[in-house]
């Protein structure tokens, strides 16, 4: 089953560490972020389930950071700031935050916020995978209730980690995932050696979707960084 990943993104260092300690009492995956633009970075290259936030933080603050997370992610977000006026509680939640708490802060309040919200997210993406339409690009389709693939409407007899590997790729199309975060997904397990269990799972699955026939590559490798779906 794969862990919830949990971006927390502040500078104040003793705050994030504080907070990674409960969540991670909880179950969950951290991972820390000491200004916007490595929040951001880390958005782009993990994927990521519910993010804390500090609204004013170096080089890029909270509210922009929200900005370019909603560009593509529903994520749930939840401001935690020194900001603590009414004006300034409903500029964040208008700004695209699910949540809002002021610092001084009790971490046990945060840790039932985020599992409130992380539940809140879970009913609605269920609810939203049974009307969730067919995965197709270049004659490939991809029905994830039956858990099947068809590729110019021939079945493709996939493993059942070939399936969640292609479905994860597809369901997010030119975003670049890395060994790490293929095997962390795909497995539920922390990655240690997973990285060549990936290539050889890609391989063969490339081979099952005659990606050798093709002028155009449904997987593509970025060098150096993973895997991205080039639908």
């Amino acid at each position: 089953m794969k862990r919830i990943t949990i971006l927390i993104a502040d500078d104040e260092m003793a705050i994030a560490d504080l907070i990674g300690l409960h969540l991670a009492k909880e179950g969950y995956h951290v991972i820390k972020a000491a200004d916007g633009q490595e929040a951001i970075q880390a958005v782009q290259t993990h994927s990521i389930d519910l993010a804390i936030l500090d609204i004013m933080m170096p080089k890029v603050d909270g509210y922009e950071v929200t900005r370019q997370i909603r560009e593509t992610n529903h994520m749930p977000i939840i401001f935690l700031s020194a900001k603590t006026s009414d004006m300034d509680k409903i500029a964040g939640l208008v700004r695209g935050a699910d949540d809002y708490m002021t610092k001084p802060f009790n971490p046990m309040e945060l840790i039932a916020r985020v599992n409130a919200q992380l539940r809140r997210s879970r009913l609605l993406s269920q609810s939203s995978e049974e009307n969730k339409p067919v995965l197709e690009a270049g004659g490939l389709a991809i029905y994830p209730d039956k858990r099947s693939v068809t590729l110019y409407g021939e079945p493709v007899d996939l493993t059942p980690k070939e399936f969640d590997i292609l479905y994860l790729l597809a369901s997010y199309p030119k975003k670049v995932f890395s060994a790490e975060n293929i095997f962390q997904q795909v497995w539920g397990e922390d990655y240690y050696e997973g990285g060549n269990t990936v290539m050889v799972h890609i391989r063969k699955l490339r081979k099952k979707l005659q990606e050798d026939e093709r002028k155009h590559k449904l997987i593509k490798t970025v060098w150096g960084v993973g895997y991205t779906f080039n639908g």
